[in-house]
């Protein structure tokens, strides 16, 4: 417990800080590769203290996860073995690195889509992206498209609600991102068929 005292402690410091920006950065892409603090943690105390810039801290964890991502893909693509499993086993995805080769044969980077917006470790579909050999391209559009709706479905209820959003997100962020995540698919759907 004080672990996570002190990490929200460092949290709200750092949303309060002048260099908030680039923690912001930071966080988010090195969470695309190693680190397993998601960028939401600090995304959600900033747009709360200014709401005005809400969507400006959504695009910097949407470019730089998306920057972080590639980097991930790239590991992945070469040094799986030497750098992409220490951190797989480290947290302990071993499994679930195997079970999302699967995804990946049937949905190919579409898979990204869903982790992109879920719980799922973006690191670990970042990493396994590479290591399957997942077309690059499809990759990206999937990270962009679904890292950016994450963020900017935070920072847009932040805007419209304030400090009413604060315990909705930290109460129902699951539901949050399940709700995202259908309307992301449903926006897929409807540009294959228009």
């Amino acid at each position: 417990m004080k672990f996570m005292s002190r990490m929200m402690d460092w949290v709200s410091r750092s949303a309060r800080s002048t260099k908030a920006k680039w923690i912001l950065a930071v966080i988010a892409f090195t969470e695309s590769i190693i680190v397993p603090l998601p960028p939401d943690l600090l995304l959600i105390p900033m747009a709360l203290t200014n709401r005005q810039k809400a969507f400006h801290f959504a695009a910097i964890c949407s470019v730089a996860s998306v920057f972080g991502g590639a980097i991930g893909y790239y590991i992945g693509y070469n040094f799986m073995d030497y750098l992409g499993m220490p951190i797989v086993r480290f947290y302990n995805l071993s499994t679930e690195y195997i079970a999302i080769k699967d995804w990946y044969d049937t949905y190919n980077a579409w898979a990204v889509a869903v982790a992109g917006l879920t719980t799922i470790p973006y690191k670990l579909c970042t990493l396994s992206a590479g290591a399957f050999k997942v077309n690059f391209g499809i990759f990206i559009i999937a990270s962009v498209l679904s890292r950016s709706l994450r963020f900017f479905a935070i920072a847009g209820i932040i805007y419209v609600f304030g400090e009413r959003a604060r315990y909705f997100l930290e109460k129902r962020f699951d539901l949050v991102l399940i709700v995202a995540l259908i309307l992301g698919i449903a926006g897929f759907v409807a540009l294959k068929f228009l």
